[in-house]
């Protein structure tokens, strides 16, 4: 069967359910009974677990934590493993991060990428298979979690109490194929400063580069506003200052973007740092800057490109100083040929070199993932895509994202944003974590295709 002209049967009732999970605004909250990620992320979860009720599939809720839409039977399964929760909305929006609206074949909102609009597409690609009768051999297990934003805590908790498939993929990234992921840590530096910084809060999670920063200094004057002046211009930046008597409040506007990608953001802590570091010859300001500058970590001494994965990555996403304490929290993406001891050893080295004042503690580790490129699971999800998208040129790769493939043996990475596609010119589309996050209709719907007959595959 060809299940492009099939989904285009389902395509209003697909847009129809996609808003309405688009208009839950799941990010993770404060935990209550059921609900460990807050209600956001429990209504997100109940939204789709009576999408599944209705259309007479097998559902189960795992205590908040994730919950499973299945169809089939079968000693063996096959999974889809999509995440519900979404990362703060942030700033700068000029459509409905809560909308789900659709101008020039577009629909906006936050989630529409990352992960709702493909969690949509693996339920509709059960949905499809189930309305016509398609006899598998295996159970097929569309795994929904509520936390692959802040740390995946929901799939720790499903691995210990739920069934775990086969084999499968999560459709949290790019196509063809990704049978790799680099490697995961999250630095923390904390302790006390001697700073002229009185106080500064910037970033909201470690994996997002920090788009807008502000911070408060003493000993303003007019001198120090030249500076500040000249210090946007020349690095081509937008920022205010804001002063009483000689108390100033610093702003600095960047560009958000995912960890993974950091080249692609503009790093607005940091160029506070900097500033500060410059003009008030601050020791403190200017070794933070020094030592997280750059986004490959030369000054550590801990680049490295990988003969898989590419460039280790580091981003800085959070930063937090009040009172001469400071916490600052640091994501790096490391290629499975790199040593996550070795990491360590430059930061620590660097800071003795430099006097460095706080302690640098590793507070988590998520392994890379590595699954062969010539396995039958990639070898089938690639010939799906290359039959369906006609795509016959681009290779298999390896991302720097953390997706849910980690947490399962024989899982990959699959879709949903094809390669080589180009945003209209006379309208700026978001990608993942961005203002005006949307993604292309026909192409979602086309993914929903490429799951449907990879699904169909994999399971018969």
């Amino acid at each position: 069967m060809n299940w492009l002209n099939e989904i285009e049967k389902y395509k209003e009732d697909f847009i129809s359910d996609l808003r309405g999970i688009i208009a839950i605004p799941s990010v993770k909250d404060t935990e209550k009974e059921n609900a460990p990620f807050g209600e956001g992320c429990r209504k997100a979860l109940d939204y789709m677990l009576e999408l599944g009720r209705k259309e007479g599939f097998e559902v189960k809720d795992y205590n908040g934590y994730a919950g499973v839409i299945s169809y089939g039977e079968g000693e063996e399964s096959v999974g889809v493993l999509a995440h519900l929760d979404i990362v703060p909305i942030g700033e700068g929006w000029t459509k409905d991060p809560f909308g789900g609206e659709i101008v020039d074949g577009y629909m906006f909102g936050r989630g529409t990428v990352d992960d709702k609009g493909p969690a949509m597409a693996g339920f509709y690609a059960l949905k499809m298979l189930k309305d016509n009768n398609i006899k598998l051999n295996k159970k097929i297990m569309l795994i929904l979690g509520c936390d692959e934003e802040s740390g995946m805590e929901c799939m720790e908790y499903y691995v210990k109490h739920g069934e775990i498939p086969t084999m499968g993929f999560t459709p949290d990234a790019d196509f063809p194929v990704i049978y790799g992921e680099k490697g995961g840590l999250n630095i923390r530096m904390k302790g006390t400063c001697n700073t002229v910084i009185k106080s500064m809060h910037a970033g909201d999670r470690p994996n997002i580069v920090i788009g807008k920063a502000s911070l408060v200094v003493g000993e303003w004057n007019d001198s120090l506003m030249d500076m500040f002046d000249f210090y946007l211009k020349s690095n081509g930046l937008k920022g205010s200052v804001a002063y009483t008597g000689d108390e100033a409040t610093l702003e600095i506007e960047g560009a958000f973007a995912h960890a993974a990608m950091p080249y692609n953001g503009v790093n607005a802590a940091l160029h506070l740092l900097n500033f500060v570091g410059s003009a008030f010859q601050d020791k403190f300001a200017a070794d933070t800057y020094y030592m997280l500058k750059d986004w490959q970590g030369k000054p550590l001494g801990i680049a490295i490109d990988g003969a898989y994965m590419g460039f280790l990555t580091m981003n800085t996403g959070i930063v937090d100083i009040e009172n001469n304490e400071a916490s600052i929290v640091i994501d790096i993406r490391y290629p499975n040929d790199a040593d996550p001891d070795k990491i360590m050893e430059g930061f620590h080295k660097t800071a003795k070199e430099l006097d460095y004042g706080l302690d640098i503690v590793l507070e988590h580790n998520m392994k890379p993932l590595f699954v062969d490129p010539n396995s039958e699971l990639v070898q089938t999800l690639s010939g799906v895509y290359r039959e369906y998208s006609k795509d016959t040129f681009t290779p298999n790769i390896t991302i720097g994202g953390g997706t849910y493939a980690k947490k399962f043996p024989n899982f990959v990475a699959f879709g949903p944003e094809f390669p080589n596609r180009k945003s209209p010119e006379h309208m700026y589309v978001g990608g993942c974590h961005q203002k005006d996050e949307g993604v292309n209709v026909d192409d979602l719907l086309l993914s929903v295709g490429i799951y449907t007959a990879s699904l169909e595959k994999l399971a018969k």
